[in-house]
């Protein structure tokens, strides 16, 4: 089984990247945010792989990172949707934006994904909600975003999640919660008060 690919960027078309390794081009579909962030074709590149078989076909897919191929594997779990769209949702919304939606129960921001409805939002959301948890969207947004101080990064971790549980016991619902918190600018470098008073802040415009 394939766990990544080191090769040449060979060829970009549509959703396909042809990566040339050893005189052999794979090709591998992919999302629109690994294609996005691709280097040109030529350079050198590392994909995570999901080997897809079926009865009649196997394909290769694969992503710039780690954390997107996880992601990708998590919404295959989910009765209904196949890797057609999956990769539908990558392409449209971030990783940690889609985390933040199943937590915060974001059923519009997961339709507005094409090819999912209603009913298929609502389903991932019951599906995925209780494989995730809160600390590791924010400690994966954070990671996502910079990569130093992990202690500092543990800190931030553990003062936006009681951040939010603040604002849930003061009445406001869990959507408006993480998404004020996520809001407050230079959050690595603010206490837990100054993240609070800045939340209620935000929540006090929307």
């Amino acid at each position: 089984m394939l766990s990544y690919i080191i090769g040449e960027v060979a060829e970009i078309s549509g959703d396909t990247v042809v990566i040339e390794n050893n005189g052999i081009g794979f090709n591998v579909k992919t999302s629109g945010m690994t294609l996005d962030n691709l280097p040109p074709v030529g350079d050198m590149a590392k994909i995570y792989t999901y080997l897809h078989v079926r009865e009649d076909a196997m394909q290769i897919f694969g992503f710039l990172t780690k954390d997107e191929l996880e992601v990708f594997k998590l919404l295959l779990n989910v009765n209904g949707i196949g890797p057609k769209g999956a990769l539908g949702i990558l392409s449209a919304i971030s990783t940690d934006d889609l985390r933040f939606a199943v937590l915060s129960d974001d059923v519009n921001l997961i339709k507005s994904c094409p090819g999912v409805g209603a009913k298929t939002a609502q389903k991932l959301i019951i599906e995925l909600k209780d494989k995730l948890r809160l600390e590791d969207a924010f400690e994966r947004a954070i990671n996502n975003n910079n990569k130093k101080d992990s202690v500092k990064q543990d800190n931030t971790v553990i003062i936006m999640n009681e951040a939010v549980e603040a604002l849930v016991s003061l009445g406001y619902g869990s959507k408006d919660a993480i998404s004020a918190v996520k809001k407050v600018e230079d959050i690595q470098n603010k206490s837990s008060e100054q993240i609070l008073k800045e939340a209620l802040k935000g929540l006090a415009i929307l």
